[in-house]
């Protein structure tokens, strides 16, 4: 019998063991439970993966139905598991750079007062993130959508003493609302056609009548409607806004959020039913179109920041965007290629930039550093090594994910010239903000405050340690998708292909994948070039002359402040969205709630209170008054009687 429920029961044992006695329990016997727990379902994870590998291609799928959840007539949902090629690989990411991060927290969170809180909060986290990608249908991962998006709001105002970062917290948790209502509804018209909510019944009957349902109005829906939560998840245009307040939490918690669980989630989805978005290719062109819009413009709004926090909160949602360019244009095994990479070495940023700021004690401003890198050198090794994944240096893994989407989105059928361009543009920025970002903290004469300077360290090895181990991911994680382009089997594509299988051929129609290692090697050369620019102006204006920034941002003038304060965004959501919805409210309350259902309710009570004033007249207490009204009604009933 196949126990994959281990996977899901072990991050359940460590929310219960903490959530119920944590506080009563040592932090360090808090600390084994959450990292424990993690570390199991890991480990077990490893071993269904092995297990999945010694099958044949073909039967490479381990189910397990836990319990049935609902049966009604021939409707029925169970809380099943799925380990398939997919899931596995996401469990993996998921469970493991978890691990790593649980890790991590013991030293960063020392003597926090809500450590037991924490640990049940990020162990709670990564349980509803696992039921996401484990799930069999869309309902049981409806759990794990909305789980995740609960955990987000506990974990982003954790310290929610702090009115702004609770704020952040609420921020993200209603945004988040926004997206999973067309979740919901895509759920609601994926039953109304399918009649199940299972992925084999939907994907078997997308797959064998495509011929009807191929750019159907119907699916287009659908996928859009779906579409729509994964947008709200993973923080696309227009509903990022709440990413960069997430930066709120403590700094493990953007680590876990940013790297390998919620914000991945949407990715997840869209290559998980993958055979639907190959039959509404007018969905995939709006998902690679948001996807590489949203690419650019975040990009280019981490050239500007100072929170070192925030510069990586916006190269996370430029990096999802390049996720969703690669789904749009039919490259699914490119996305979840890159979403891996991406988890080693934006893992490795957040918890290098907590490094940093635990050194720090405190600060995030990227004006109040420099010169760090003779203080903290393991520190430094590790992100200078997650900067140049993440930039496409070449052999390390963020090059290889990164040419893959770069490279299909020109070849595919769904893929243009344009959205590659978008693509190397974006890549080209990322280069020069993110080590904008190193030069400004570990290079050039020191800006740190003399009180964080006098006990400025290297952070410990329960900090630095996780460091190193996602650093080494981050340099050899991308070989195992090596381009063919490299004249060997991309066998991470191998390996997916089996699931993706239906929606290549479909995609097909839209014409072929485009062939020639010679353009591949050129478009690669490009793109290296491109980002070799970007590294080369962030090391002219912060090494060589690092007066120079502020000279041309107050050249700049209207367009720096514009690209500083995020095209104020926000404020156009405020001012158009949220004050008027407050005003709206404002009306209801006064009109509709005050006037109306409470004039209904006092008016009532008014009107019983005036009639019981008039008849509480009749009980006087006074005998001979009673006698009178007796005689009086006898009369009147002996008269009606006589008379009537």
């Amino acid at each position: 019998m196949e126990m994959l429920g281990l996977i899901l029961l072990f991050p359940l044992i460590g929310v219960i063991i903490n959530g119920f006695f944590g506080k009563k329990m040592p932090d360090k016997a808090v600390s084994w439970v959450g990292c424990g727990t993690i570390g199991l379902s890991f480990a077990a994870s490893v071993i269904f993966f092995i297990q999945l590998l010694s099958r044949s291609e073909e039967s490479r799928q381990i189910s397990q139905i836990l319990f049935t959840w609902i049966s009604s007539g021939e409707f029925e949902v169970s809380f099943s598991i799925l380990f398939d090629q997919l899931s596995g690989v996401m469990a993996l990411i998921v469970s493991g750079v978890s691990f790593v991060i649980h890790i991590y927290s013991v030293g960063y969170m020392h003597g926090d007062k809500g450590y037991a809180r924490y640990f049940t909060y990020m162990n709670l986290f990564v349980l509803m993130m696992l039921i996401l990608v484990l799930a069999d249908n869309y309902l049981f991962m409806f759990i794990g959508w909305e789980g995740v998006g609960l955990c987000s709001y506990l974990l982003i105002g954790f310290w929610y003493e702090d009115v702004l970062k609770a704020d952040a917290g609420k921020k993200a948790f209603i945004v988040n609302r926004i997206g999973d209502f067309g979740f919901l509804l895509g759920m609601f018209l994926m039953f109304t056609v399918f009649g199940s909510l299972t992925f084999a019944g939907v994907f078997d009957q997308a797959a064998s009548s495509s011929s009807i349902l191929y750019n159907d109005t119907a699916i287009i829906a659908i996928t859009l409607l779906l579409f729509l939560g994964a947008v709200g998840k993973s923080a696309q245009i227009p509903l990022y806004i709440w990413l960069p307040d997430a930066m709120a939490g403590p700094t493990p918690v953007s680590a876990l959020i940013h790297a390998a669980t919620m914000v991945t989630a949407g990715v997840y989805m869209i290559a998980r039913s993958n055979i639907l978005y190959a039959l509404a290719p007018t969905s995939m062109m709006i998902v690679a179109i948001i996807g590489a819009l949203t690419a650019i413009y975040a990009a280019t709004i981490g050239i500007a920041q100072t929170d070192i926090k925030k510069v990586l909160a916006y190269s996370t949602i430029s990096q999802l965007g390049y996720m969703f360019l690669a789904v749009g244009v039919g490259a699914f095994a490119a996305g979840i290629f890159h979403l891996m990479t991406h988890a080693f070495f934006k893992a490795l940023l957040f918890l290098g930039a907590g490094s940093i700021i635990h050194a720090l004690s405190g600060e995030q401003d990227l004006r109040n550093m420099g010169g760090l890198r003779s203080h903290m050198p393991t520190t430094f090794k590790c992100f200078i090594i997650a900067t140049l994944a993440i930039s496409g240096a070449p052999l390390l893994s963020g090059f290889f994910s990164k040419d893959e989407i770069l490279w299909n989105a020109y070849a595919s059928p769904l893929g243009s010239i344009g959205l590659w361009l978008v693509g190397v543009i974006a890549a080209g920025i990322t280069a020069f903000y993110m080590f904008r970002l190193v030069f400004l903290t570990f290079f050039g004469e020191s800006r740190v405050k003399p009180e964080a300077l006098s006990h400025l360290h290297e952070s410990p090895k329960v900090i630095t340690i996780p460091l190193i181990i996602l650093a080494v991911f981050s340099v050899i994680g991308g070989y195992i998708g090596i381009p063919k382009a490299f004249g060997v089997t991309n066998y991470f594509e191998h390996f997916l292909d089996p699931v993706f299988e239906d929606a290549r051929l479909v995609i097909e129609r839209n014409g072929e994948w485009a062939h020639g290692l010679s353009l591949e090697w050129a478009l690669m050369a490009i793109a290296i070039g491109i980002a070799l620019i970007g590294f080369f102006i962030a090391y002219r204006l912060y090494i060589k002359s690092p007066e120079a920034p502020a000279r041309y941002a107050e050249k700049a003038g209207f367009v720096y402040r514009t690209v500083l304060n995020k095209y104020y965004i926000d404020e156009i959501y405020h001012a158009s969205i949220i004050k008027p919805f407050f005003g709206l409210s404002d009306i209801f309350w006064k009109i509709f709630d005050v006037k109306i259902i409470d004039g209904i309710v006092n008016g009532t009570s008014v009107l019983f209170r005036g009639i019981s004033q008039v008849l509480r007249k009749v009980q006087s207490g006074y005998v001979q008054e009673y006698i009178v009204v007796l005689i009086l009604g006898g009369i009147c009933i002996f008269g009606y009687i006589i008379f009537g």
